[in-house]
């Protein structure tokens, strides 16, 4: 079984962003099948806020991701359906960071309201990407290595006595860049209506 404990608490310290119902969704997923309950594992999915959060992103998300994921904790395969979370949450990073992008491209805003924003919003990204961190790190580590990179030198420029939005704008798009890669890469194959 590859589910592990994320990647430890990286460059912020001890610091762990907040959870949330879908990240704390994720969260008893993922413990449920670390200790082979799949059956229960299954039931938090189907019912939980992760999977109601999935369906509202569905337009964003590959074809076939809830799908995936359901038959994998139906069948006990721990390593699907960690892939197929993997997925969702680094498509959701991806989002928050080509949002982050928008808002700091917005010239009718103040340059510190526009870093205080992308600022808000990277908080986001690393609440969500840290749950998959390790996974994709297992997959693919120079991504995993350039997200967390980008990561850092956005979280710097937001950090700086002076506001610089457009400074941040270049490591956001490559988070965007990167989590894109990984999502085609590890998206589930394409299935018939009625294949499994």
């Amino acid at each position: 079984m590859t589910i592990s404990v994320p990647a430890g608490a990286h460059h912020v310290g001890a610091y762990v962003a907040r959870d949330n119902d879908v990240s704390a969704n994720f969260k008893q997923i993922k413990f449920s099948m670390q200790v082979g309950k799949f059956d229960v594992a299954r039931r938090l999915y189907e019912t939980g806020a992760l999977r109601k959060d999935l369906r509202a992103q569905a337009s964003k998300l590959p074809i076939g991701l809830d799908d995936a994921i359901g038959a994998a904790l139906t069948a006990g395969k721990a390593d699907a359906a960690e892939t197929g979370l993997m997925v969702f949450f680094a498509a959701l990073a991806r989002d928050l960071a080509l949002e982050a992008d928008r808002r700091l491209a917005d010239m009718q805003a103040l340059p510190a309201a526009r870093v205080a924003g992308g600022a808000k919003i990277l908080e986001a990204i690393w609440r969500y990407y840290n749950l998959v961190d390790f996974a994709v790190s297992q997959r693919d580590p120079k991504a995993a290595t350039a997200v967390r990179l980008a990561f850092d030198e956005a979280e710097g420029y937001a950090k700086a006595q002076t506001p610089a939005p457009e400074r941040m704008r270049a490591p956001l798009t490559q988070i965007a860049r990167v989590l894109t890669g990984v999502i085609e890469a590890s998206a589930p194959p394409a299935r018939n209506a009625g294949g499994v």
